[in-house]
């Protein structure tokens, strides 16, 4: 029996579960659902058509790699959703405002707020009616400017979401340090900082190494903490290929996801008469929640055995050469993962010495490994530690640096890595701030921005006084949600450059500013005609998109035309920094962009189309390694588990999951068909768990944090759900969940929100 043969353990039948593959028709069905549920016009199925592929639409949705040679439809499940949501004939103007008071709007759902369509008119919002009321784009410029001016810059932040393009994440930042501070958090620091830091120190790149050709290469696929089939849907095409011809997959995940278990291509005839698709992961192994340190520490364990057993004329199991040319402190950790004790390392993840040796086996028999993981792995206390780890193990064969191997973070939104590429960042020594102050003319600040941690805590310390938002939905998405809605409505300005409405939108008072874009698939006309803009996948390619849908309303502005007026109107005049030129020519700005940044954007017009986009490069790729130490560092973690503390007796982690029919915190709908389950308001807990707890299906019950810093937190209404989960662990839907997620409670190296990882107690409601 091979591996790929090898018997898995299957859903729990009795909890609810989807059958059948990830794809296939569910996939078709699905979008077919939106298209015929939504107001949308005929154009949408051109931009479908275009979605991903050379001079087309580049998807909203996530960041996955688009390929040289795309497929006959180039986009998922989610991309149709997004592009669908986006291009929807509903609209929300100033009728719908005049008729809904804020105070209303605050008790709607998150999916009926959004569901109202798309923002016509800039709006400003009117304390005495409790409304928005239709404003003009120069009065808003003229308000929002002068009210920066009267405001100390550091008193405020410039936050942005993962969407917005490379040329406007670039104005976006260089008016923060032109304005005077580097408040510049972004979506990132919710997700992947982790990695950004993680990576950073030790391998010397804040990404991964990998590119999309590696996937064809490669004979094995360790996954951590990553739900493809919900989140990314597009990775399914290479990870199909890589297990027709044979690679090995191995999940590690507290959830089984269907993704990666079974995809059935619907773009294959055959395969959609069949109904059944390809097997995915040769191991699944459901893993306590954030207890990824001591599996792979297991694997590290047995490898290290292995290689004591190995005879001498066979290749060595750990690659000692490599790590003599390119490691760091290999010593210490092979001294750490030695003097482990197996009942140590099975009490710490749940899973028996047998699966972790039988995967370290694996390992040590395939020649070009990938490292992929999500926020399974970077949502924790120790997240850095969780991803060095992983790198730990990548480095004791070599697996980063050639071919076929390397570690893989997949991002979510579709430009949240570019953005942190071009300047979007609280760091100021990950910008190049001498190069903007030569050709800016100006001293840009040097200090340290605020993360989104810090900036919830401004807010609750009352030290927050004015907030831009490009895109996103942060109040709705940070942490500790419930203790920061009403503080909202206290800062002297709130300015939300959005699409439609969404949750943040009414947690404000006065001095609030809604101000609609149009969204990337429409068209964007400026002085010197159409405008095409980029955005970085998580591969570190670079694509152009171009859109061609009408506007949704002739009063939409572009993003960087609403970044240049609130600037003019607030900056005084600099001759080095041309608004007016840089919008009516987006070329200019990408110009600029391969000024500041000549290495990685060079030639920048004149590769924009490039079929599968230009790869910006990677110094780790190449085994450049930018570290401290000037080579790859092998690190100890503080412990096994990354939650930071266990739960006690009667306590749970609370692990924060999302649907297959929303994206962050866009909900397009209350169904979770891969996961079998109908409504959010759930919480997910196995079986015999349930009932240790005295709880029966259906039952109400409140989620309650434990935490000692005397806080109350708490979430009525959830419904109890039997589900196939580790002992220890109970799941729940984000952004609902957020109001459990201590704000302290984040990486210590990065401040990214621990999500995966809550401590809380189950309590009946009477």
């Amino acid at each position: 029996m091979t591996e790929h043969d090898r018997p898995q353990r299957e859903q729990d039948p009795t909890t609810p579960h989807y059958d059948h593959p990830t794809g296939g028709w569910g996939s078709v069905g699905s979008v077919l659902r939106h298209l015929g549920g939504k107001r949308v016009p005929l154009g949408v199925l051109d931009t479908l058509w275009r979605q991903n592929k050379p001079r087309g639409h580049m998807c909203t949705s996530c960041a996955w790699a688009k390929p040289a040679s795309p497929h006959l439809a180039e986009f998922c499940e989610n991309g149709a959703k997004a592009t669908i949501w986006d291009l929807t004939k509903d609209r929300c103007g100033p009728d719908f405002f005049a008729a809904h008071p804020l105070s209303e709007l605050r008790g709607w759902s998150d999916h009926a707020l959004e569901a109202q369509g798309r923002l016509t008119h800039p709006m400003r919002y009117d304390a005495a009616s409790d409304r928005y009321v239709e404003t003009t784009w120069d009065e808003a410029f003229a308000a929002i400017g002068a009210a920066l001016r009267r405001l100390p810059p550091k008193s405020t932040v410039f936050y942005a979401s993962g969407r917005a393009s490379l040329e406007t994440s670039f104005l976006y930042a260089l008016f923060a340090r032109l304005y005077g501070h580097n408040n510049l958090p972004d979506s990132s620091n919710m997700c992947h900082e982790t990695t950004s830091v993680g990576l950073k120190k030790v391998i010397g790149s804040p990404v991964g190494t990998c590119i999309l050709s590696d996937f064809d290469e490669c004979d094995m696929l360790l996954f951590f903490g990553q739900n493809t089939g919900s989140n990314s849907p597009r990775f399914l095409h290479p990870l199909q290929a890589a297990a027709k011809r044979g690679c090995r997959i191995v999940t590690f995940n507290p959830v089984r996801e269907r993704g990666l278990l079974e995809f059935a291509n619907p773009q294959n005839p055959a395969e959609l008469l069949k109904g059944s698709g390809t097997p995915i992961s040769d191991i699944y192994l459901q893993l306590r929640a954030g207890s990824d340190i001591a599996a792979i520490a297991g694997i590290c364990k047995h490898l290290f055995a292995l290689d004591d057993e190995n005879s001498l004329d066979q290749d060595p199991v750990i690659d000692r050469a490599f790590i003599a040319e390119h490691g760091h402190d290999f010593a210490a950790f092979e001294s750490w993962v030695r003097a482990l004790d197996w009942a140590e390392i099975e009490a710490a993840c749940g899973l028996p010495r047998a699966d972790l040796a039988e995967v370290a086996a694996l390992y040590a028999r395939s020649e070009r490994c990938i490292g992929v993981y999500g926020m399974g792995l970077t949502q924790h206390v120790h997240g850095s530690d969780s991803i060095a780890m992983l790198v730990n193990l990548l480095l004791m064969r070599g697996n980063i640096g050639r071919p076929g191997a390397g570690i893989c973070p997949v991002r979510g939104h579709s430009n949240v890595q570019g953005q942190r590429t071009v300047g979007i960042s609280e760091k100021p020594d990950l910008v190049p701030l001498d190069k903007l102050a030569e050709v800016f003319d100006f001293d840009p600040p040097r200090d340290t921005g605020l993360t989104t941690v810090e900036v919830v805590q401004a807010l609750l310390d009352g030290e927050l006084r004015g907030f831009l938002s490009l895109g996103g939905n942060f109040a709705r998405a940070i942490p500790d949600q419930g203790r920061a809605d009403d503080l909202w409505q206290k800062l002297e300005l709130n300015v939300q450059v959005a699409t439609k409405l969404n949750r943040s939108h009414v947690l404000v008072g006065e001095g609030a500013w809604l101000l609609p874009c149009l969204v990337r698939a429409e068209r964007d006309v400026q002085a010197t005609g159409p405008q095409a803009v980029t955005m970085e996948d998580s591969l570190s390619h670079i694509h152009g998109s171009l859109g061609r849908r009408k506007p949704a309303s002739e009063h939409l502005l572009s993003e960087p035309a609403i970044i240049a007026g609130i600037a003019q109107a607030t900056l005084e005049p600099n001759p080095k920094v041309r608004w007016q030129d840089w919008v009516g020519d987006y070329g200019l700005v990408r110009d600029l962009i391969a000024r500041i940044y000549p290495d990685q954007f060079a030639d920048f017009n004149d590769r924009l189309f490039t079929p599968g986009g230009f790869y910006r490069g990677n110094a780790a790729r190449e085994r450049d390694w930018q570290t401290d130490s000037g080579k790859a560092e092998f690190t100890v973690p503080p412990a096994l588990s990354a939650l930071g503390d266990e739960p006690g007796p009667g306590n749970f982690t609370l692990i924060t999951l999302r649907s297959n029919d929303q994206f962050n915190t866009t909900v397009y709908a209350d169904r979770d068909r891969l996961r079998g389950l109908e409504g959010r308001m759930r919480l997910l807990i196995a079986p015999d768990q349930m009932r240790e707890a005295g709880l029966a299906e259906d039952q109400t019950v409140a989620l309650v944090t434990v935490s000692d810093d005397g806080i109350s937190r708490r979430l009525e209404g959830l419904r109890v759900t039997p589900y196939d989960l580790p002992a220890g662990c109970v799941g729940a839907y984000y952004p609902e969940a957020n109001v459990l997620v201590p704000l302290d409670r984040y990486d210590r190296a990065s401040k990214t929100p621990a999500y995966k990882g809550a401590t809380v107690r189950i309590e009946p409601i009477p």
